[in-house]
């Protein structure tokens, strides 16, 4: 006589499926944690910038007259700058010569470890013909919101024109705003076809950087203290 067939699965019975292995469950609730972590702060922090640098990034041709216009820093080597950097400061001496900014501040970590950035920033414009009581440096500007909070506390900056990277200016445009500076930007794009892999570790890299933007702008975090320098606002103004 032939034995009638187990049914699988009916009745309610307990399930015969196999749980899942601990490595599974621990890798699900990691790609949980990287998204409220990093993914969603990333999001928020690129929206705001966004929201907050609405319609003030610009061309040379366009931008607004602004007594002072500040490059930001980036890598500078010995003697001379990145051809990051001496792409910002070729903007800014476009600026100038247009007659869009009166005056230059070039903002950036003047200690021996950067090569001393910001003397090699403003002896590069004095040599394309910037004159050289128009250039100010900030060697205290160690990250963005350094320079842009400096500019406002030590520099006597209410409005400024930003010079950096195209990919940089809406972080940069913000946290001026934030401080209270008018702001508009100018942003370089030749480096895009010139260093398309540099540029886009450049671009991967402001993402976390508006994170810490953030968290900048919500600790007040101050930057070195220095007694204001009326040298920058002079040089604008003669």
């Amino acid at each position: 006589m032939t034995e009638p067939t187990a049914v699988r699965g009916g009745g309610g019975g307990p399930s015969s499926r196999a749980p899942r292995p601990l490595w599974r469950r621990l890798l699900r609730w990691a790609g949980v944690l990287v998204l409220v972590f990093a993914v969603v702060p990333m999001l928020g922090a690129a929206v705001h910038a966004l929201v907050a640098s609405w319609g003030r990034s610009h061309s040379v041709a366009d931008v607004p007259e602004r007594a002072v216009g500040m490059v930001l820093g980036a890598k500078a080597d010995p003697g001379r700058p990145s051809a990051f950097l001496a792409a910002r400061l070729d903007v800014a001496a476009e600026l100038f010569e247009a007659g869009r900014i009166r005056a230059i501040l070039v903002s950036g970590d003047g200690l021996a470890r950067s090569n001393h950035e910001t003397r090699v920033m403003r002896n590069y414009l004095v040599q394309r013909g910037i004159p050289a009581e128009k250039v100010v440096e900030d060697p205290a500007g160690f990250d963005t919101y350094d320079s842009c909070v400096r500019a406002r506390d030590v520099f006597g900056v209410t409005d400024v024109t930003l010079v950096t990277q195209d990919y940089h200016v809406n972080r940069a445009l913000t946290i001026c705003r934030a401080a209270g500076v008018d702001a508009v930007g100018v942003g370089d794009t030749t480096m895009l076809g010139r260093f398309p892999y540099n540029w886009s570790k450049g671009w991967v890299r402001e993402w976390p950087a508006r994170v810490k933007m953030e968290w900048d702008l919500i600790t007040a975090r101050p930057p070195q203290q220095d007694p204001p320098d009326p040298s920058l606002l002079e040089a604008a103004g003669s």
